[in-house]
């Protein structure tokens, strides 16, 4: 490769560490893509116009515990008050983080990374489903994740973390 096509085409490192093993998946699919976009373009919109904090999408690190699990959601929000945690990756614990489950990754996102989530204890889990139409937001209770907001097929979802906040599941999951 040469040093312009390095700076053209920078590479991006896709590996994780889930329980100090380390996992290097397949690029997203265009469509995964496009519902990382929308979530996200939303998100933004609505923090920013709040003030309320950082949104970041994938590949970003969130290094919860180094060489242990690093772990890259596919979206990720820090309140302002918790800013400090943003540096050259994350190194810490952020508000909310949301995985789009796509083929080859229903157990890591629903099972594996939920878990992990929640040992470190993220407040708020969003899991997106497209092939399922269905998006579930998952909140801390007593150190333990339970269902907060769910849709399937159509309707409306909201967060706990980011207060006001909620998508119509139509209108995020448009190809």
């Amino acid at each position: 490769m040469t040093m312009l096509s390095q700076i053209q085409y920078p590479e991006f490192d896709l590996a994780e560490i889930i329980n100090g093993e380390e996992i290097v998946g397949p690029s997203p699919f265009r469509y995964h893509q496009k519902i990382v976009f929308n979530f996200s373009h939303y998100l933004r919109l609505y923090v920013e116009a709040k003030g309320l904090g950082e949104v970041y999408i994938s590949p970003l690190d969130v290094i919860f515990e180094e060489g242990v699990n690093v772990l890259q959601p596919d979206i990720i929000f820090v309140r302002k008050e918790n800013l400090a945690i943003i540096q050259d990756w994350i190194r810490g614990v952020p508000d909310l983080v949301v995985e789009v489950v796509s083929k080859g990754s229903v157990s890591k996102d629903i099972s594996t990374k939920k878990d992990i989530y929640q040992k470190y204890q993220v407040p708020e889990y969003w899991i997106i489903i497209p092939a399922m139409e269905a998006v579930q937001v998952f909140v801390l209770e007593d150190g333990v994740y339970r269902l907060y907001s769910f849709a399937e097929g159509e309707g409306r979802v909201r967060s706990m973390v980011v207060e006001g906040f909620e998508l119509d599941i139509k209108q995020l999951l448009q190809p």
